[in-house]
């Protein structure tokens, strides 16, 4: 079964800032607001909270203003964002008495939420005009504040955070940084009971944020004294000028400022879903294709994404693992694979639903444990079972993936219906893959949008990019690129069953044109007594795979369809006719060899037979063969064509006729041996029966068992072919509610 990895869902930053005493939380929501007439103008603006602004207005005693102005001024300057400003003319007069010019400031950077969190800064008053390499200029309430960069660590998937160093105009020097909660809290101070107090209250809206859905940041700082500057500003130089290491240098750098900071608040981004990604998804599971969701948020972010694009559902029972060592993710991974797989995996009672549609354990839900956090109440009678969900951490892969636990792992995820992994570095997506594609035969796909989902996509089977505020990264290491994540459900269920059908069947032809053609030479060197007189002219055996039977080839497998866009959309699970391999596997291999032996003795022996009493040459007998056998190919082409175009007639019947053309000019060139033996073949009656002959008792084994098979066994494609033809609708194709859904 195909395996699904997304990296990420959406990418519509959503922006509100929030105050609340000794707290400050900013969320990005996208509105309309007036913020009353200023200097700066932003392409998109924001709603602001009135109490935080008056806050902000407050005299420089008061430590909550202090907090709050230290905040703002960290989400301005802690950042790689670089602003673009544009001069337009007033609006109106009255603006025109208080400004001369609206400055209209447009933020760009690497990361969207990063140009949120400036948004936001600005539309309280610190607004980042201004950044060169050693400096950057910020707006604080119609004041100018330039402040000399240090130096600046960029973000990394192992530290989780990024930090710059700022000289003040008061020879202040602070180090400012944001980063995951996960990293941040252990770099905190723990002095005074209002550090303990601020700590406490940021974590329960970090928590109440996640629960939301909403992707979390931290920001704290500190000062800095001048040995300590002096020390930092050492080892930076060595090392950013290292040639060797210089990642690693300057994370060491990095750990020398980045500890016993001040916590300042901390900011929550709702990274919406695209349209159209829950229904994608559940066309996708209905196909038979696993989807295991890879992602860099929270542990409650991620499952609050899960839930609301119908990946997760309440009644499924989550299996979570989030361990601290090896023996803790050794002991979880046991218990579970005890409890869930091994226990129920031979139980009578449980279903192991194994079809085009799942793959994965069944629960029933008289059997879940008491401390499940799912109930069961809108599940109908009869289908009182739940699929497993595995919810794992990144700490705890960091484990699993370089020790001996990646069977435990493998077994219990296969097992799951849903595998969300969270807190995940982008080689640890990557090791999530590999182990998929190292044990089991599976097609894997992953997408995502940004550049943590570069390794995933390269490790992958097939990479897709989604091409948005992400940049650019992810679709330059892909296969595909497009614009949103529902694309998908077309590029699979469509294209994906397209392509298969086309290549499938296009295997098998190409064996069997070229195998009958064969095996007609293989009889007459047979019948000849393995003597070296020959049947056909070099040009006959060369032209008839360039020419004479490549052209249909080409044209059915670009153009041909088995069923429309529509149909394949409705019902997904015709794809997995994929899945069960109905185009191309081993019997319909030697099914078709076996017909291609029946009509190479037929395009031999018919002749011969019809010929036996008359005085034709071997080389009239040639030219024959040469054309009965390109009619016998293409016909039987014909025969399995599906969707005919004008393009699809020119080149089958066209091919034909070429072939006759083709012959008649070899047959005219006297210094040939066959030369003028097609004009007197076709003088006689007995020539033309012959080829019709060959053609009918060629094909009529296969159109009787093609007959038989599609009024007798037919499948899930031909049904609904047929449903189409007849303009019906195959009720018993439809999606089917999934057991265990509400």
């Amino acid at each position: 079964m195909p395996c699904l990895f997304c990296g990420s869902f959406g990418d519509q930053k959503n922006l509100i800032i929030m105050f609340e005493q000794n707290f400050i939380s900013v969320v990005w929501e996208r509105k309309s607001a007036l913020l009353g007439r200023r200097r700066w103008k932003l392409k998109s603006e924001i709603t602001a909270d009135f109490e935080l602004l008056e806050l902000l207005h407050k005299e420089l005693s008061s430590e909550e203003r202090a907090f709050a102005h230290e905040f703002f001024l960290t989400l301005s300057a802690c950042n790689t964002v670089i602003p673009i400003l544009a001069r337009s003319p007033s609006s109106s007069e009255a603006e025109s008495d208080c400004c001369d010019n609206v400055v209209t400031i447009d933020y760009q950077g690497e990361s969207p939420d990063e140009q949120a969190l400036v948004a936001a800064a600005s539309a309280y008053g610190y607004t980042l005009f201004e950044r060169t390499s050693g400096h950057i200029v910020i707006d604080v309430n119609g004041e100018k504040l330039r402040l000399d960069v240090l130096g600046l660590h960029e973000f990394d998937s192992v530290r989780k955070r990024m930090s710059v160093v700022i000289r003040f105009p008061n020879n202040d020097v602070k180090v400012l940084v944001k980063g995951a909660d996960t990293s941040m809290f252990s770099i905190l101070r723990k002095d005074a009971a209002t550090d303990d107090h601020r700590r406490h209250a940021t974590q329960s809206h970090l928590t109440e944020y996640s629960s939301e859905g909403l992707r979390t940041l931290v920001v704290a700082s500190r000062n800095l004294t001048s040995e300590e500057l002096k020390e930092w500003q050492c080892m930076y130089q060595d090392a950013s000028t290292s040639l060797t290491d210089r990642t690693i240098k300057l994370r060491q750098t990095a750990s020398l400022i980045e500890c016993h900071l001040t916590l300042l608040g901390a900011t929550a981004i709702e990274d919406k879903l695209q349209e159209g990604v829950p229904e994608a998804i559940e066309s996708l599971r209905q196909a038979g294709i696993k989807v295991w969701v890879l992602t860099g948020d929270k542990q409650e972010t991620a499952i609050s994404i899960g839930l609301s694009c119908k990946l997760l559902t309440a009644e499924m029972q989550q299996i979570i693992i989030n361990g601290n060592s090896e023996n803790e993710c050794r002991k979880l991974l046991f218990d579970a694979k005890a409890k869930y797989v091994l226990k129920y995996r031979n139980n009578q009672d449980l279903k192991w639903t194994r079809d085009a549609e799942r793959d994965y354990l069944e629960i029933p839900v008289d059997m879940k444990f008491p401390n499940s956090p799912q109930q069961h109440g809108g599940l109908e009678e009869g289908s009182l079972h739940a699929s497993l969900a595995l919810i794992i951490d990144g700490s705890s892969l960091v484990y699993i993936l370089e020790k001996d636990l990646e069977s435990e792992l493998f077994d219990i995820a296969t097992a799951c219906r849903v595998v969300l992994c969270c807190r995940v570095a982008p080689l640890q997506k990557a090791g999530i893959v590999d182990l998929i594609k190292s044990r089991t035969d599976d097609m894997t796909l992953a997408i995502g949008d940004g550049a943590n989902d570069v390794s995933m996509i390269q490790m992958a089977d097939v990479g897709v990019g989604i091409c948005g505020q992400e940049g650019r990264q992810a679709v330059m290491a892909s296969d595909f690129a497009m614009g949103q994540f529902r694309f998908l459900k077309r590029l699979l269920l469509v294209h994906g069953h397209w392509n298969y059908q086309r290549i499938g069947y296009l295997v098998l032809y190409n064996f069997y044109r070229n195998a009958v053609f064969v095996l007609m030479l293989f009889w007459y060197i047979l019948c000849t007594a393995f003597s070296t007189t020959s049947a056909l002219t070099d040009w006959s055996s060369v032209f008839y795979s360039v020419i004479y039977t490549s052209v249909p080839t080409i044209f059915v497998g670009i153009l041909d369809k088995d069923l429309s866009c529509k149909t394949l959309l409705q019902y997904p699970k015709l794809y997995a006719a994929g899945h069960r391999q109905e185009s191309y596997n081993m019997r319909l291999f030697w099914l078709t060899m076996i017909d291609t032996l029946w009509q190479s003795l037929v395009l031999f022996y018919v002749p011969l037979f019809t010929y036996k009493d008359s005085s034709i040459d071997i080389w009239s007998m040639g030219s024959l063969w040469t054309v009965a056998v390109v009619i016998l190919v293409n016909i039987h082409l014909a025969m399995d064509v599906q969707r005919w175009v004008i393009y699809t007639h020119l080149s089958v019947w066209g091919s034909i006729l070429i072939t006759y053309g083709c012959v008649l000019v070899l047959d005219s060139i006297p210094t040939f041996a066959n030369y003028g033996t097609i004009y007197h073949l076709a003088k006689s009656p007995m020539y033309w029966l012959s080829i019709l002959l060959i053609t009918v008792l060629g094909l009529l084994p296969r159109f009787v068992l093609k007959v038989i098979y599609q009024t007798f066994w037919p499948s899930d494609i031909q049904i609904a072919r047929e449903a189409e033809i007849l303009g019906k609708r195959p009720c018993y194709l439809g999606s089917r509610p999934d057991q265990g859904s509400s």
